[in-house]
């Protein structure tokens, strides 16, 4: 399986609690990419970190590897002025890039480093993708305000995304997308922007991204902030590896196994 993470320096304990949880349940060869950069004062994925997540794949399957790529020239080519200052980081959109690299395969799994896995993620991965440039779930509150077809709910989450690469050079939709992201300030940029250019795009089961509740059958679950409307209204926002909150906020005890190893491989790596 091919798998994707953006971002930088801020996202190692989430991706190595992701991948942690990969591993748990699929023990078949991974091809991890990330995508990162040194901007302004925020820094890259380290390569120690990379290193040492590298030795750990090989422990589960020798033929597995992770691979840190640097997008700076990328991304300062063609860069996303309007949304520099936007909710969330620039990092966020590093993957409005992926067209551009060769390195990466035609069929890749774009990971947020927020979720984790809660079973085998291969029957997501095995979907034929092969007609529609990326295949996702609902956004739990965005399919009601921001879907252009109401009663389909059309618009989706962008952080579990099965991508197709081929589909996406050859419509240019990822550069239309940076275009976008140029031009125009918004709330969500990437996220809007995919929703508008990805097309053919395959909704598939909320199960794949449940970013609301841990449920029976959840294959992966997206640690979004969601709202929260009594005794009075507010946001909510915990993490997975904000592990107090976790348990006391949420009540989640079942991701301890993979908590524990992700204490005890930043003990071993630091």
């Amino acid at each position: 399986m091919n798998i994707l993470y953006c971002g930088d320096s801020n996202i190692e304990d989430g991706l190595i609690i992701s991948i942690l949880s990969i591993i748990k349940y699929d023990k078949c060869p991974l091809n991890i990419y990330v995508l990162s950069m040194d901007y302004n004062d925020k820094k890259s994925v380290s390569s120690k970190t990379i290193k040492e997540l590298d030795k750990l794949l090989k422990d589960t399957n020798k033929k597995s590897s992770i691979k840190l790529i640097d997008v700076l020239a990328l991304f300062l080519a063609d860069t996303p002025t309007s949304n520099l200052n936007s909710l969330f980081t620039p990092y966020c959109m590093l993957r409005l890039y992926a067209d551009l690299l060769d390195d990466l395969p035609d069929k890749i799994l774009y990971l947020d480093n927020d979720v984790v896995a809660c079973k085998s993620i291969k029957e997501f991965y095995n979907i034929d993708n092969t007609k529609y440039e990326i295949a996702g779930a609902r956004d739990f509150y965005g399919k009601y305000f921001y879907s252009k077809n109401r009663i389909k709910k059309d618009y989706l989450n962008s952080g579990v995304l099965l991508l197709n690469l081929k589909l996406i050079k050859q419509s240019g939709s990822f550069k239309k997308c940076r275009k976008m992201c140029q031009n125009r300030k918004m709330l969500l940029p990437d996220q809007a922007a995919l929703n508008k250019f990805c097309k053919p795009k395959l909704i598939v089961k909320r199960k794949y991204n449940e970013q609301h509740a841990l449920k029976k059958d959840t294959v992966m679950r997206h640690f979004t902030t969601t709202f929260k409307f009594f005794p009075y209204f507010r946001t909510q926002k915990v993490k997975p590896w904000d592990i107090e909150r976790l348990h006391e906020v949420l009540k989640y005890y079942e991701f301890d196994d993979i908590i524990n190893n992700y204490l005890k491989f930043k003990e071993e790596t630091k």
